[in-house]
């Protein structure tokens, strides 16, 4: 919202004439009762065909009768609706237009008839809220219509049964309103309960799933998330950088935004002069996008849709380039990819763009004594007690922390590079063999750090070495843009994903400068939560034949 909504001050009620409720009143001169008084919000009005808002619903429905020649109000007379039809109705046209479907002017009640327009398409929407506002057209164009020439004056006491009649019609949708999500809420529930009988997965299964998807999307309806995304100005100049300097890229193409969170890349693409963007994201965050295009008047660039991009349905059939920030922890924690990929090949088209279009991915083996002194072997000595139960699990877990380059013991070893123009979700499960040389003495291996850079080629035949530093390609003024999520570039909000070996069970070894070190890496995805990250390492000396193993949950 642009700006607060102004306070609304009510009179006081008059006084009952008693010392109690004459008490009561006086509380109010009290020091902090304006602060019990809540602010009214100002209601805002989406319109039923586009992105536009507005303050009142009678300016949003002549909107809609001026720019597209849809008469909600001739619509409802013509079909003589209730207060559920109108309901339905509303969320009949909402649901095209979500779903990128034309809306025929010749609606017939068949269209809309069955009960699942009951359930709002857009959370607390003001219009449905609104509806006992609406003019009550029909009767009384009747009645104008009827005496239209005929030169009959009215009888005052006709008209003011007339005002009985409209202020009973009133009470009667008023009351109808106020038990309308108990009746949706009570109809669908026994419908989707019935649907739940159907043949295919079982309930548990299904819901396993959804609370998967459902954690995973709501995580991101919050500010907060978002406020540490777009303070990041690695991450997010680089994507700006990348738009702007590239804008004949963008010019008069269509792109597709596959999460777009608070809409910010949408917006740098419509800035760039894309002629339309369709901004996807699943979460509620996606309203506040929708003000915030809105707010910057790109609302008639850009398309915003709720859902997963799997679901949603494209006002077109295809586009020219997806924009994403899909990385998550150690690239791949919280599986976003898969929904992009999957995007790339319904609706990308076959000489179309990806950003960013590649990622390199760096292992190395750590040590850093002072790290284990201060967050491991403290729990030995806690004011002289020892709490070593505080350790159970500590090396299970895969930490996420910003590691100092010196901590370092051996160069990065790239171990897989993703070319987001062909990687499949079969690349992201996988097994790659690593190997490095300590570059140092060593008193103990203390563990490995995985982090990612990411690349953005202006074109889809532009190749990135597999392993291609990020702070050393911008640093010698390649082509496209690049950042690094490593100890050798500045922090950002991914850090690097973070491995400690468990050296409580045994005395861990010392190491010379220039011992090799070899292994494999693995990544996979648990069977219990779609969106978490399990990391398995194993590695050996030179020189020696027991082979160790470790495997971390990210979740």
């Amino acid at each position: 919202m642009s700006e607060s909504a102004p306070k609304i001050e009510n009179d006081a009620p008059p006084s009952s004439g008693s010392s109690e409720a004459s008490d009561i009143l006086d509380l109010k001169d009290d020091e902090g009762w304006e602060d019990a008084e809540p602010d009214e919000e100002e209601t805002q009005f989406i319109s039923l065909l586009d992105d536009e808002v507005f303050t009142d619903i009678m300016s949003m429905l002549n909107h809609c009768k001026d720019k597209y020649n849809f008469d909600f109000l001739e619509i409802r007379k013509k079909l003589g609706l209730d207060f559920y039809g109108n309901i339905k109705l509303v969320n009949y046209v909402r649901s095209r237009v979500h779903n990128g479907q034309k809306v025929d002017t010749n609606i017939s009640r068949k269209d809309f008839d069955d009960e699942m327009f009951l359930k709002p398409v857009l959370e607390d929407d003001a219009l449905l809220f609104s509806l006992d506002e609406l003019p009550e057209i029909v009767e009384i164009q009747d009645l104008d219509t009827q005496d239209k020439g005929k030169g009959i004056d009215r009888n005052p006491g006709e008209l003011v049964a007339r005002v009985s009649e409209l202020e009973e019609e009133l009470r009667r949708i008023q009351f109808q309103f106020e038990d309308y999500r108990t009746t949706v809420k009570e109809t669908l529930d026994k419908k989707w309960d019935d649907n739940s009988t159907a043949p295919g997965p079982s309930a548990t299964e299904k819901e396993e799933k959804r609370d998967d998807d459902s954690h995973y999307f709501s995580s991101y309806s919050y500010n907060d998330i978002h406020e540490v995304m777009l303070k990041d100005s690695v991450r997010t100049d680089a994507y700006r950088d990348f738009i702007y300097n590239n804008k004949a890229l963008f010019a008069g193409k269509v792109v597709l935004d596959v999460g777009c969170g608070t809409g910010i890349l949408s917006m740098f693409c419509a800035k760039a002069g894309a002629a339309k963007v369709i901004a996807v994201d699943n979460s509620a965050i996606i309203d506040k996008a929708r003000e915030n295009i809105f707010n910057n008047g790109f609302a008639d660039t850009i398309t915003c849709l709720r859902g997963k991009v799997e679901e949603v349905s494209l006002p077109v059939e295809k586009v020219d380039i997806i924009v994403s920030e899909w990385m998550g922890y150690c690239l791949l924690y919280e599986a976003m990819l898969d929904s992009v990929i999957w995007a790339r090949d319904k609706y990308l088209k076959p000489d179309g763009l990806m950003v960013p279009s590649h990622m390199n991915m760096w292992v190395a083996p750590v040590a850093d004594p002072d790290y284990v002194a201060d967050h491991i072997a403290f729990w030995r000595d806690v004011y002289g007690f020892d709490m070593k139960a505080m350790q159970a699990g500590i090396h299970d877990e895969a930490q996420v922390l910003d590691m100092p380059a010196k901590t370092l013991c051996a160069d990065p070893f790239p171990f897989l590079q993703l070319s987001l123009h062909t990687t499949t979700v079969k690349d992201l499960t996988f097994k790659r063999k690593w190997q490095a040389k300590l570059k140092q003495d060593i008193d103990a291996l203390d563990g490995f750090i995985i982090w990612f850079d990411s690349f953005f080629m202006p074109s889809r035949e532009d190749a990135v070495p597999e392993d291609a530093r990020a702070e050393e390609w911008t640093k010698a003024g390649k082509k496209g843009i690049a950042f690094t999520t490593g100890p050798g570039g500045k922090c950002t909000h991914w850090k690097q994903g973070v491995m400690l070996l468990d050296n409580t069970k045994e005395k861990a070894v010392s190491r010379k400068e220039g011992a090799e070190v070899s292994g494999e890496l693995e990544y996979t995805v648990p069977e219990e939560n779609s969106r978490a990250l399990t990391v398995g390492l194993t590695w050996k000396f030179d020189g020696e034949e027991k082979e160790e193993k470790q495997s971390w949950k990210m979740r």
